[in-house]
């Protein structure tokens, strides 16, 4: 395959939520439209993600594939007879087992990329087997840990399973004025702002920070939650459980660089599911120094004592620890957060991420 010749990818997302998988298909299908490649996506009209992608002038195409039914395959098959594609990239398990389904007997299919972006366990039955090792052609996972789970615990072909973490673009995002930023946005300018930006699920562990700041003494802390979703209820509980006060919660934002730019410090306690997530590689590229936890593939992103804070997941005590030593130690975190921003740099910038993708592409073909 001749690597300049122009592809044609399409993208299925069956997924109505919104987080970093979401945000990741829609960032990579703009830049592989930049450098010359057709590209739509696929995706229910109820999806989140519909809008997203038209608000940005990506290609996007209404089916109904927010479940596995029979009409959906169908459904996705005729389209892709009347729309003949290079590559289709698929990205939930919805969306994955439909397109494989639909081109099961399909003459002269396209070429299937199958991008896995959790950690949650996969199953060990046939068909998923079949799924992962024969209707895909390439897997692609968002981290090196969820790599070698897929080859050592699922024993799935080593030579057809690639990391590609997500690329953030370090254009966008980087080192602000913090007291313009807090200015700009009404945050306190004496407060040392913790803050987190992630989808609001159970398992990003917010209910986690909230605990940690209660045990400490948290007067000139101010919490900076930025983001929604379905657990949003529960931690405004939590909040007024533990008299946590001095918090912000901002919701959805289109834009996080200015917010992110005015934390101190960026706190991710996730318990499940996590790949590389890309609030962490964020707030990197924005200078902020950061805690995380030991899940997915997090640790090759936050290397403990060097490029941040580890600790272990569900643990408010040590997580409340962490941050204190953070409001103590703000010169080693200066030191954190450079050693960071060199690291996602070399390894986590969006150019790579495109180059590893188109890689992929190729590859297939």
């Amino acid at each position: 395959m001749i690597k300049t010749k122009k592809l044609k990818i399409v993208h299925t997302e069956s997924s109505c939520g919104w987080g970093g998988q979401e945000i990741r298909i829609l960032t990579e299908s703009a830049g592989m439209i930049e450098r010359g490649h057709d590209v739509c996506i696929l995706c229910p009209k109820e999806s989140k993600i519909y809008q997203e992608a038209l608000d940005r002038g990506i290609p996007v195409v209404v089916l109904d594939i927010a479940r596995k039914k029979v009409k959906a395959i169908f459904t996705v098959r005729q389209w892709l007879k009347e729309n003949p594609i290079d590559v289709i990239n698929t990205h939930s398990s919805t969306d994955s087992w439909l397109v494989a389904l639909a081109l099961r007997f399909f003459k002269n299919r396209p070429k299937i990329v199958r991008t896995r972006h959790v950690s949650a366990p996969i199953s060990q039955n046939l068909a998923t087997r079949w799924l992962y090792t024969k209707a895909a052609n390439y897997v692609v996972t968002t981290g090196e840990k969820l790599r070698e789970t897929l080859i050592n615990e699922n024993g799935f072909f080593a030579h057809r399973i690639v990391s590609i973490p997500t690329g953030v673009d370090g254009r966008k995002f980087v080192i602000g004025d913090k007291n313009k930023s807090r200015v700009s946005l009404g945050l306190p300018s004496e407060k040392f702002i913790v803050g987190i930006v992630a989808t609001i699920r159970t398992w990003k562990g917010h209910e986690y920070l909230i605990e940690a700041l209660a045990k400490i003494d948290h007067n000139n802390v101010h919490l900076l939650i930025v983001g929604d979703g379905p657990n949003l209820l529960n931690i405004q509980k939590k909040l007024k459980e533990f008299n946590l006060t001095h918090v912000t919660l901002a919701g959805n934002q289109g834009n996080v660089v200015p917010w992110l730019q005015s934390m101190d410090l960026f706190v991710l306690p996730s318990y499940a599911n996590e790949g590389v997530p890309q609030g962490l590689i964020q707030a990197m590229f924005c200078g902020i120094p950061v805690i995380s936890t030991t899940v997915g593939s997090i640790e090759e992103l936050v290397i403990n004592n060097k490029t941040g804070l580890i600790v272990p997941p569900k643990n408010s005590d040590k997580l409340a620890d962490s941050i204190e030593y953070s409001l103590n130690n703000t010169y080693l975190l200066k030191q954190f957060s450079e050693s960071a921003l060199k690291h996602v740099g070399n390894k986590f910038s969006y150019p790579a991420m495109l180059d590893a993708m188109e890689e992929v592409f190729y590859k297939v073909l």
